[in-house]
């Protein structure tokens, strides 16, 4: 029998044929061997360095934004409490994809009035509550777990709109004046600012009469004879007739009219997420006040209102109000906290401080996070 032998070829080395070599150091079988075995290892090293370079160069890209990626499975649940322009930050939040940037997965619940946020928050179907400072005031002095820990707006955002017979504020005297409920933000409004006109408050008769939309057509019946509106229902009473008596955000007294609570033991158990979210908050805010086009069709779509002229003054109304580092004014927390206490609650600071923890705020600020969000230091 014949035997057809394949011819190796052989290297100047001892051990054996070189395709021996060339599959011990990981070729296929089949492949065609080549090459001074100095020169397969040199290569080996070649290819060895740049898997090295491949992995080091994916590795610097992925850990970045591995941390967002994990965080992105964290969800949360915020609750607003109305469809006012002061809504603005916590829409543009969602709408602007800054929850999502931070590294949380947030869905917006519209929870109106105050008091059903609070239950909300107490019992854990929403971490977050944008709301006004009255409701989480109230259940800290009943010994609720709350305590806020932002501030976007720390002046009344309303306007005192009346029938067009009633020109200034003291022809409200005897009057009926509508508010959303008794207890909220409305109702501090109307008394402080009829204290700052020197009305009494038996003065008039404040009418519990839901929200702004409402009010407008109770104005537009005559049921009412006044209430507070903020744009843009301000501007459509004035399109329905009626008197433009003041801007309350025009007063001397400040209130924290849109703050942010969480439960205090949500943010000692979960700081990190709460520090994420002020940071979200945060931008939020400072793309509100600065990127008018994004700001208008975030309130386009949340107002769901189309009228340019409309939108554009519910946007300058509220643009420059806002408040960034989103702090609480410590003199618009007394006035609330009085209000509410009328027996001389609230005026020394420990008695104020069971009411809001800005150490979040605080601690981003020591970072120079607003600094690099705006460009500039933070006023205190």
């Amino acid at each position: 029998m014949a035997l057809t032998l394949k011819r190796p070829s052989f290297s100047p080395s001892a051990t054996g044929p070189s395709w021996n070599r060339s599959t011990s150091i990981g070729r296929r079988a089949g492949d065609r061997p080549s090459g001074h075995p100095s020169q397969l290892k040199r290569r080996d090293r070649v290819l060895a360095m740049l898997r090295r370079i491949f992995l080091a160069v994916f590795l610097g890209l992925l850990l970045p934004v591995l941390p967002c990626l994990l965080q992105a499975q964290e969800k949360i649940v915020v609750s607003y409490d109305g469809h006012s322009g002061f809504q603005g930050p916590i829409w543009s939040v969602q709408e602007l994809g800054l929850f999502d940037k931070h590294g949380l997965k947030a869905e917006l619940v519209l929870i109106p009035g105050g008091a059903r946020a609070m239950q909300a928050l107490v019992s854990g179907s929403v971490h977050f509550a944008q709301g006004s400072a009255t409701a989480p005031i109230s259940l800290r002095l009943q010994g609720g777990d709350v305590v806020m820990i932002a501030s976007a707006l720390n002046k009344f955002p309303f306007s005192m709109v009346a029938q067009k017979e009633i020109l200034k504020p003291a022809d409200l005297v005897g009057k009926k004046i509508g508010i959303v409920n008794f207890g909220g933000s409305n109702e501090l409004a109307v008394v402080l600012a009829l204290k700052e006109w020197n009305i009494p408050r038996q003065a008039v008769t404040l009418v519990p009469s839901g929200e702004a939309a409402n009010r407008v057509v109770a104005l537009s019946t005559r049921a009412l004879d006044a209430t507070v509106l903020s744009p843009p229902y301000t501007t459509e009473a004035v399109r329905l007739g009626m008197s433009l008596i003041a801007h309350l955000s025009e007063m001397k007294a400040s209130f924290p009219q849109t703050v942010i609570a969480v439960r205090r033991s949500f943010l000692e158990k979960n700081r990190e997420t709460v520090k994420r979210f002020v940071r979200a908050y945060s931008e939020a805010i400072y793309q509100f006040m600065t990127q008018r086009e994004k700001a208008l069709a975030v309130y386009a779509k949340r107002l769901r209102q189309q009228n340019p002229k409309v939108l554009e003054e519910t946007y300058r109304y509220y643009a420059g109000r806002f408040s960034l580092p989103p702090r609480l004014e410590r003199a618009g927390l007394q006035n609330a906290v009085q209000i509410i206490v009328p027996q001389g609650g609230g005026k020394s600071d420990m008695e104020l401080n069971q009411f809001y923890d800005e150490s979040v705020v605080d601690e981003l600020e020591r970072e120079g996070f607003f600094k690099k969000l705006t460009g500039k230091d933070s006023a205190r």
